[in-house]
């Protein structure tokens, strides 16, 4: 029951994030188109427009990830091959972004950003496939003639 409860706050918790993301590039955006800023002889334009590219990009990101932790949540199972590499890839993002940003915007983004990673390693980590047992070995019968118990076999 805490596996699932984790995985719909983490869930819930990437949402806000993609949001967030997305209002702070769409910002960074219109300052750029506003101001006029250049960037090594970059049209304004373009810089603004990248910005509210890369902003979509993550959000929608950040959205999918959500939504496989949801489906992981309701169906109480373990992600497949793709949904697995999806959340790891977000799980990296979330550890490379946080060491970004400890020294662009302070400890504060960081332990934000490392308690999501700790929501999502948890996730991952809970939900892990179960491998079988493995069964007997198809063993000969234990003959004291059978081949392979030290006895030669008769010819």
């Amino acid at each position: 029951m805490l596996r699932r409860l984790i995985a719909i706050v983490a869930a819930l918790v990437l949402v806000a994030e993609a949001a967030a993301v997305v209002l702070v590039n769409y910002v960074l955006g219109r300052v750029a188109a506003n101001q006029h800023m250049s960037l090594a002889g970059l049209d304004p334009h373009a810089i603004a427009t990248g910005a509210w590219g890369a902003g979509a990009v993550l959000g929608v990101f950040l959205v999918v990830c959500a939504v496989l932790l949801l489906v992981v949540a309701v169906r109480d199972r373990a992600p497949g091959r793709v949904a697995r590499i999806t959340l790891i890839g977000c799980a990296v993002v979330h550890a490379v972004l946080g060491a970004f940003l400890v020294g662009l915007v302070g400890w504060a983004a960081f332990a934000v950003l490392m308690v999501v990673l700790a929501l999502l390693v948890f996730v991952l980590l809970a939900y892990v496939t179960e491998r079988p047992a493995p069964g007997p070995q198809d063993e000969a019968p234990d003959e004291p003639g059978a081949p392979g118990h030290g006895a030669p076999a008769a010819a």
